[in-house]
């Protein structure tokens, strides 16, 4: 598929997908909520891939969040049709693991991007924020929810009641990213953690996504059973056998996702 506002590169089993309207500071209208939503579904079914990075080009902005003027005009039976709730649900829930490389601004729906991926990575001049109340509206992508299982309900009340843009350093102090780098580093970043990931066995971590996703959604007791369903199921693939061998022999392990 041809696409216009995003590019996808992939090499050596990860898979970068790049916001590419540097112009607009990577801002998120529909025609590029369709194109990320293509993106990683081709992802998805591409077994050649096994991580997938997403990030933002020219160095400014991750995703500014979205195009005011296009807010402006949105009527109530539009937002309602929206499906940028839908799209970043197939994020969080994709089978591979999905890092966010972030250089720059992260507002809004960009934060909300952001969130859905499993891991964050930023560089020290990123901003992050969910300033929607400064336009009479509220996070509509996920930022109400999400914002708080990973800061806590008070943080995420603060951050979202005052739309306060913060720096990395905060976001990584209250939780909602993981890492922070050196500006111009996040994607050798993100590629570094990217090639740990890839190195263990697929299956495995596909499943472990899966029991931490069932986890935090849910009560202790039903991510404990699926989380033992879920080892039971690894303990079926030939990558166990292969992956306990391997330690065995004291050799690497050779991961087929089977």
């Amino acid at each position: 598929m041809a696409y216009q506002n995003i590019k996808i590169e992939i090499s050596d089993g990860v898979a970068v997908l790049t916001l590419n309207r540097p112009e607009v500071r990577n801002a998120l209208d529909f025609v590029t909520w369709d194109e990320i939503r293509a993106g990683m579904r081709a992802l998805r079914d591409d077994n050649s891939v096994h991580v997938i990075i997403i990030t933002g080009a020219g160095g400014k902005a991750f995703a500014s969040g979205a195009d005011i003027r296009a807010l402006h005009a949105r009527t109530v039976g539009e937002q309602m049709c929206s499906e940028t709730n839908d799209i970043l649900y197939e994020i969080s829930s994709h089978k591979k693991p999905v890092i966010a490389a972030i250089d720059g601004y992260a507002l809004g729906g960009g934060c909300e991007l952001a969130m859905a991926c499993d891991i964050r990575i930023a560089t020290r001049k990123s901003k992050f924020g969910q300033p929607e109340v400064n336009l009479g509206i509220i996070p509509g992508g996920g930022g109400t929810q999400r914002l708080q299982r990973l800061v806590g309900i008070g943080k995420a009340k603060e951050l979202i009641f005052t739309g306060d843009i913060i720096s990395a350093e905060e976001a990584e102090r209250i939780g909602l990213i993981e890492k922070v780098v050196d500006d111009g580093t996040v994607l050798e970043a993100a590629l570094e953690m990217a090639g740990k990931i890839k190195a263990k066995g697929p299956v495995a971590v596909m499943l472990a996504k899966m029991a931490i996703n069932v986890g935090a959604n849910t009560d202790l007791l039903s991510g404990l059973y699926f989380e033992r369903y879920s080892q039971a199921l690894a303990f079926s693939t030939e990558d166990k056998a292969e992956g306990t061998l391997a330690f065995i022999e004291k050799r690497p392990a050779s991961f087929k996702g089977v």
